[in-house]
């Protein structure tokens, strides 16, 4: 199954906590994960993560500011945000293909709601703070219940088959004959799920590919690996994992 890897923290970095939990089995083919990112303690200059693209959806609860909740994922550039000197959120991440809403502003940006569906991100953040992460994983899978019974969130098994096979897409042609469409169908379809052209779609998935397995299980040969991370992260690959947790 697609796994995608952790965001970047810079291993200089003292004080900042990201954790991952799976779902419930239940929840499998809609989540990858349930996190936590946070500060143990005031950060003396402020922190930037590093966040690489997906095409998951995350949705994120900012335990300092309690009326709002984050909509986002990026798009096939890595983003790096400024979160600060002293932060705590918790999210859900779903894979790729079973948000349901408009992507139109969330994919290569973000959106913030006092509302997900017909709960009140206030009430969820209320019942998120003072609980450990794993209290709050109960509650996270509640809101994912409520989600999906809301249409909000729903399994995609035309998105989860690529998923699946993705070992054997090395090209765009490849992912239409799997999905047994047309190219052009292709596009409509892809666009319409997940927010993501298949070129893109393919670009980001390699990308994730070479975090857990040889590079060229994904590409062609060294230099078109190097190439093609650093336009995506911004660094060659050594210098990226020189930098960051992985």
């Amino acid at each position: 199954m697609y796994t995608p890897t952790q965001n970047g923290i810079e291993k200089v970095v003292r004080s900042v906590r990201y954790v991952e939990a799976a779902p419930p089995h239940n929840q499998a083919e809609l989540v990858h994960c349930f996190w936590e990112l946070k500060t143990d303690t005031a950060l003396p200059t402020d922190f930037h993560y590093h966040v690489l693209p997906d095409a998951c959806v995350d949705v994120v609860f900012d335990l300092h500011k309690a009326d709002m909740v984050t909509i986002m994922t990026p798009h096939i550039t890595s983003d790096t945000l400024n979160l600060g000197r002293s932060f705590h959120y918790v999210g859900i991440r779903f894979l790729p293909g079973v948000w349901r809403e408009d992507l139109e502003k969330i994919v290569g940006g973000f959106e913030d709601t006092p509302e997900i569906g017909t709960m009140s991100a206030a009430n969820i953040n209320n019942k998120l703070l003072a609980q450990t992460f794993s209290d709050q994983q109960a509650i996270l899978s509640q809101v994912v219940d409520q989600l999906a019974d809301e249409n909000i969130v729903s399994r995609n098994y035309f998105v989860a088959d690529i998923l699946t096979q993705i070992d054997n897409i090395h090209t765009v042609a490849d992912m239409a004959n799997i999905a047994t469409m047309s190219p052009r169908q292709l596009q409509r379809a892809l666009k319409q799920m997940t927010g993501f052209s298949p070129h893109d779609f393919l670009k980001v998935l390699r990308l994730q590919q070479s975090f857990g397995q040889h590079y060229l299980a994904a590409y062609v040969d060294q230099s078109h690996f190097i190439h093609s991370f650093r336009k995506i992260t911004g660094y060659t690959p050594r210098r990226y994992v020189e930098k960051f947790e992985v």
